[in-house]
């Protein structure tokens, strides 16, 4: 099946986008790209004589365009601020839509996307691209097999010199905001828990080029007494990990080391006695489903594939919600200095 499809928003993020749709074997076919949108019509035009989109509408009124071409999808890769209207837009003209991360620039914003797509019958997934890579599905597997025991804690390291230049670098939280969301998103997957509250400690270090809030260091309480601690930066330069942060992740009988990249160490204990215990290695398996592993031609995939048989996508806005409460409850953790209950 294909699926008519406009996309909103050609900046440099759109890319990613039109390539997975032209390029990977889970998408190509699947999807024609017949409108394209943005508020400078060059850019859109730029973008359309990119990818050799010769025959597709162009245009800066999202209405009007979605009027005109009548598509199943809408592909939202606006900026954030923007985000909640061109949802809308795209929810009202009967469009399922597929949307950038974070979802909405405002918890209120979130819950009313969930539901105005719930009121109208349509799908709104997000594009939670770090939850399709082979690492973090690894990860849920081992955690879900029980071979680590009962999960305690999840521990990640985020330290990257991000020079974007743009919007990132006047935002207010953009680490917070922009970044985190990711790896927020692929700790409470991992865990398969829920967040239930945060202290959040949100800095900007010495030599920051953003404006405010190049770093942040946060708590989560995570359900079945699960602990989540985030330490990220975007503006640390010389030691720089994986954009999939480096991860150790404790149970009760071992733990799991993961640089973000390909190295996997994992260990639990091999007898009950002595000091410090014995340990022995044990293997993570490999992803269950290799289709699921693509990054973003898998969300993408997914999302399609949800669309075809009417049911709901992973990366669901009703389930991503919780993940975008939890970038804003670290944000009102920070700005409060104090602990905060996150709920939806």
């Amino acid at each position: 099946m294909s699926f008519r499809a406009v996309l909103a928003g050609c900046g440099n993020m759109s890319k990613g986008w039109l390539t997975a749709i032209a390029e990977s074997a889970l998408v190509v076919g699947r999807v024609e790209i017949v409108g394209l949108v943005d508020l400078d019509l060059a850019t859109a035009q730029t973008r359309a004589a990119e990818f050799g989109l010769t025959n597709v509408a162009v245009g800066t009124d999202i209405d009007a365009l979605l009027s005109q071409t009548k598509p199943d999808l809408l592909f939202d890769v606006v900026v954030p601020v923007a985000r909640r209207a061109v949802v809308e837009a795209g929810l009202c003209h009967g469009c399922h839509v597929l949307s950038e991360k974070p979802m909405a620039n405002s918890l209120s914003d979130g819950k009313s996307l969930v539901e105005l797509a719930a009121k109208v019958g349509r799908i709104h997934a997000i594009i939670q691209n770090r939850r399709f890579v082979a690492g973090v599905r690894r990860i849920r597997q081992l955690i879900k097999s029980g071979a680590l025991g009962k999960l305690s804690s999840l521990n990640c390291d985020f330290f990257v010199g991000a020079h974007f230049g743009g919007f990132r670098d006047e935002m207010e939280n953009p680490l917070l905001l922009d970044m985190s969301i990711h790896t927020m998103d692929a700790a409470r997957f991992m865990a398969d828990k829920l967040p239930q509250a945060v202290y959040c400690l949100e800095t900007n270090p010495n030599g920051s080029w953003y404006t405010h809030g190049g770093a942040a260091n946060a708590i989560f309480e995570l359900s079945d007494n699960v602990v989540f601690n985030y330490r990220g930066s975007w503006c640390a330069e010389g030691a720089t990990t994986s954009w999939e942060s480096a991860w150790r992740i404790i149970g009760s009988k071992g733990t799991l080391i993961w640089d973000g990249a390909d190295h996997f160490e994992a260990k639990v204990v091999a007898n009950d006695t002595g000091f410090l215990r014995e340990l022995r290695f044990i293997d993570v398996p490999a992803p269950a489903n290799d289709a699921q592993t693509h990054g973003h031609a898998s969300v993408l995939a997914e999302f399609l594939d949800a669309v075809e048989t009417g049911r709901k996508p992973e990366t669901d806005s009703s389930d991503n919600i919780n993940s975008l409460a939890m970038v804003f409850g670290a944000i009102e953790s920070a700005k409060s200095h104090r602990r905060v209950e996150i709920s939806i």
